[in-house]
């Protein structure tokens, strides 16, 4: 297996740039869609939610409400709190039971992270930065996503600053342009990647157990 990071601002791509290597055959281990997984129903942390928060943050289908969870639990600090406390750890453990089950192979494995800046992992190889402009982000967000952008520039301000990122970046992907400038940097990308060594069969991945890899986890 080899191991590596993959971040970037919101907005600036990094779930293209995640579908780009699946492509070429790597494994991506999503943040977000883990954080989804947890929070299916049925799950303990669905029903530790619903303990926590009550039954309205509870859909008709029987599906996590995010958008009550989210008015319920930034209305207030301990609340947050005690929404991070029950995800987190599950998202923690899963992403490393994920990365655990490759360890025998030979895949590139790629843990899409949108926080990885501000909460680093041990044990990467590498760590991929999909890189655009501020404004660059604020546009998409505003035209894909239907941010208005005071809101697009509030989310982009609670993250690492585009240096930040930059700073810690073993491989840049410059995102601000179209697919055809950014498939000749995968197919560089996805070379590099080539080159790093696999780890041994008996690697043991620590992770971060507490699973804070994204935003609270209500979008």
């Amino acid at each position: 297996m080899i191991l590596v990071g993959l971040t970037g601002g919101i907005g600036s791509g990094k779930s293209t740039v995640s579908a780009a290597l699946v492509e070429r055959g790597a494994v991506v281990i999503d943040a977000d869609q883990v954080v989804r997984d947890v929070q299916q129903p049925g799950s303990p942390v669905l029903a530790k939610l619903a303990e926590r928060f009550g039954a309205e943050v509870i859909a008709a289908d029987g599906s996590l409400d995010r958008a009550a969870l989210a008015g319920v639990a930034f209305a207030d600090p301990e609340a947050l709190k005690d929404l991070n406390a029950i995800v987190h750890p599950a998202v923690g453990a899963e992403m490393n039971r994920r990365v655990m089950e490759q360890v025998s192979t030979d895949h590139v494995v790629v843990m899409d992270i949108p926080l990885l800046t501000e909460n680093p992992r041990e044990g990467l190889q590498g760590k991929i930065v999909v890189d655009v402009p501020v404004e660059t982000q604020v546009a998409r967000l505003v035209q894909y996503r239907g941010f208005d952008e005071a809101d697009a520039r509030a989310r982009i301000a609670r993250q690492a600053t585009r240096e930040q990122r930059l700073e810690t970046a073993d491989f840049v992907v410059e995102n601000s342009g179209g697919l055809d400038e950014l498939e000749p940097q995968i197919d560089e990308l996805w070379a590099w990647l080539q080159t790093l060594p696999q780890l041994p069969a008996d690697y043991e991945f620590a992770g971060r157990k507490d699973g804070t890899d994204r935003e609270p986890p209500t979008s």
